[in-house]
């Protein structure tokens, strides 16, 4: 029997990277998926974001693995889409029970002041997260079956990274500060019907978001913010992969941990205990 056999989760940010290495990982241990992304693109963000071409890929690569799937196009600051999003898939597979708020930008360098970044980033991050959060609350409870929410935040949620202040990087570090607050505040709340809440926090990881040729012009051209102060980790590797984050997200969504709610998981190679 595979670790959440009968299981369905619900993943944003689906198409492409983190979401969708979540996707078939869940899969090959036997959860459903329900599956969200936006499929365009953002003008503050400076790397190309994932297409709907990308989602059509995680759609096949689910069901290589003998996983079941369904997808919609949708924006998380946009409620009505996260809705019509997850009733398709309750429709097909009659619950949800793990919730993986993972969508997130990276609009952390551009020309300019880019105030835009800023709400960009708070808007998918923060705002979008709460959206989430606030839609699926209630079905867990109505549901009675328990079940689990996961919050993608970061090792900048923890502990900030020292890339500049331009408005897109300090909205990245505030919103994954912020969604510590809201799994703190959701974890107590929903400790009582055997909801468990956590966040969990990557280093840098080999995905698109950061392995892309915009940021390593960035990288090169202000070696400082490669310095080890700034963004090294003390185990020796420059980024860790989607798979290592999926692993963590398996066992946050099994009943190997039951008993696990309300922490701030690392994933990050040593990052936050320099």
């Amino acid at each position: 029997m595979a670790r959440l056999d009968g299981k369905v989760a619900f993943i944003t940010g689906i198409a492409r990277g983190q979401g969708r290495s979540h996707a078939i990982r869940l899969a090959e241990e036997g959860a459903a998926i329900i599956g969200i992304d936006i499929c365009d693109q953002l003008p503050t963000v400076f790397y190309p974001m994932a297409t709907q071409e990308d989602l059509a890929e995680t759609e096949r690569l689910v069901k290589e693995v003998g996983g079941r799937i369904v997808t919609r196009i949708g924006d998380v600051r946009k409620r009505e889409d996260i809705e019509s999003a997850l009733q398709a898939g309750i429709e097909q597979f009659g619950h949800v029970d793990t919730i993986i708020a993972n969508a997130g930008i990276m609009p952390v360098i551009g020309p300019g002041e880019q105030r835009q970044a800023w709400f960009d980033a708070v808007d998918v991050m923060l705002t979008g997260v709460w959206q989430v959060m606030d839609v699926v609350t209630p079905i867990l409870q109505e549901q009675g079956r328990g079940g689990t929410i996961t919050i993608t935040s970061s090792a900048a949620g923890l502990r900030s990274i020292g890339l500049n202040t331009l408005p897109g990087q300090a909205g990245y570090t505030a919103s994954k500060h912020g969604v510590v607050g809201l799994m703190r505040l959701y974890s107590k709340q929903l400790a009582k019907d055997f909801i468990r809440v956590n966040t969990i926090h990557p280093t840098g990881v080999n995905t698109p978001m950061v392995a892309n040729a915009e940021y390593g012009e960035f990288l090169a051209a202000n070696p400082e913010a490669a310095t080890d102060d700034a963004y090294k980790n003390p185990m020796p590797v420059e980024l860790v992969e989607a798979i290592d984050i999926s692993n963590a997200i398996v066992f946050l969504a099994s009943d190997e941990a039951r008993y696990v709610t309300g922490v701030t998981m690392p994933v990050d190679a040593g990052y936050n205990n320099r």
